[in-house]
């Protein structure tokens, strides 16, 4: 427990330091602490110091943590950062806020039909995942696709788009592709850009990240 209360609070006081470093492309980015695989009694700890918002990998998952959290903290906002599958798209509605991995025309569409059936009251917001790298292993939509993809989706299909979202290849500069993701979000005129976990946030921040997705620097590494 005090290990996670240091980690966090070194954390916070680390993005500060570097929003004030890069004051001038800095766009104060807000700390996802990305719980996935930890219990309940373990994300307490963070929403015991007034955190809230938070990413989770697997719908259910958080369906199994997330309802009960909910009754007991307030005003908690929930991203979904891990893969979607089509079938798991309406569970997903339920107990997130924030989509971020919205990839393809197939999930698209699949969320549209589920919005109009049965989430009409609930304002969710999506973010459109980009493959910077073009990897073939990783989802995410094609850098020269995406924003045609973006104005299919908020213009056609009426979906909240507010954002890109991508996770750069584990062997490149993150900068680089932050870089790209940065411009991408300007062609498209989408404010948010989600980049930058823990081992390269600081990058993230410099190129002007709003969300920063940061797990084992906060809970440690995970089994």
């Amino acid at each position: 427990m005090r290990e996670i209360l240091k980690n966090y609070k070194t954390i916070i006081g680390q993005i500060k330091n570097y929003e004030k470093e890069f004051s001038k492309t800095s766009k104060n980015p807000k700390l996802i602490a990305v719980s996935k695989t930890f219990e309940a009694n373990v994300v307490k700890i963070v929403l015991n110091l007034g955190h809230r918002i938070f990413g989770e990998n697997k719908v259910q998952e958080a369906l199994e943590k997330w309802p009960d959290l909910r009754k007991e903290f307030k005003n908690i906002e929930l991203h979904l950062i891990g893969g979607l599958q089509s079938n798991k798209v309406k569970q997903a509605l339920e107990i997130f806020d924030v989509i971020q991995t919205v990839d393809r025309e197939k999930i698209a569409l699949k969320i549209r039909s589920s919005l109009d059936q049965a989430f009409q009251k609930k304002k969710h917001k999506f973010f459109v995942q980009v493959n910077t790298g073009n990897e073939i292993q990783k989802s995410g939509i094609k850098i020269d696709e995406t924003e045609e993809f973006v104005k299919w989706c908020k213009e056609d299909k009426n979906l909240n788009v507010v954002g890109l979202m991508s996770i750069p290849p584990i062997n490149e500069v993150s900068s680089l592709h932050f870089n790209i993701l940065k411009e991408l979000s300007n062609k498209c005129g989408l404010e948010e850009v989600s980049m930058g976990m823990t081992s390269d946030y600081k990058e993230a921040i410099q190129f002007g990240s709003t969300f920063l997705r940061i797990g084992s620097g906060i809970f440690g590494e995970r089994d």
